[in-house]
């Protein structure tokens, strides 16, 4: 499913992770916990997610503003999600950040 995003600009926090290969059958849960969370910050505009067959996983998620996403980031619950996610469940990530000037869709 696409995100509902509005017009550009917006912003776009693209999570890119390996997982390590012993599997927490908790992260799944805890992954929805995340999105369903995030969902209810201000800001907040949605989220698209893929998980490939070796780990390699891209969350982005949607943002109104660089302050949205710094209280997303700094969100007591999502902080503690993030430690348990270094030590326990990837193996490395990237967070990348960008402004979305312009974007289209086809069907």
């Amino acid at each position: 499913m696409f995100a509902n995003t509005p017009e550009p600009p917006y912003y776009a926090v693209i999570f890119t992770s390996q997982r390590k290969e012993d599997d927490d059958e908790g992260y799944g849960r805890t992954a929805n916990l995340m999105v369903e969370m995030a969902s209810k910050q201000v800001g907040f505009l949605g989220v698209e997610s893929s998980r490939d067959k070796d780990g390699l996983g891209i969350t982005v998620s949607y943002w109104d503003s660089l302050d949205a996403i710094k209280n997303w980031k700094e969100n007591n619950s999502h902080k503690k999600v993030q430690e348990k996610g270094k030590n326990d469940w990837y193996s490395g990530y990237k967070t990348r950040i960008c402004k979305v000037e312009r974007d289209y869709m086809s069907i």
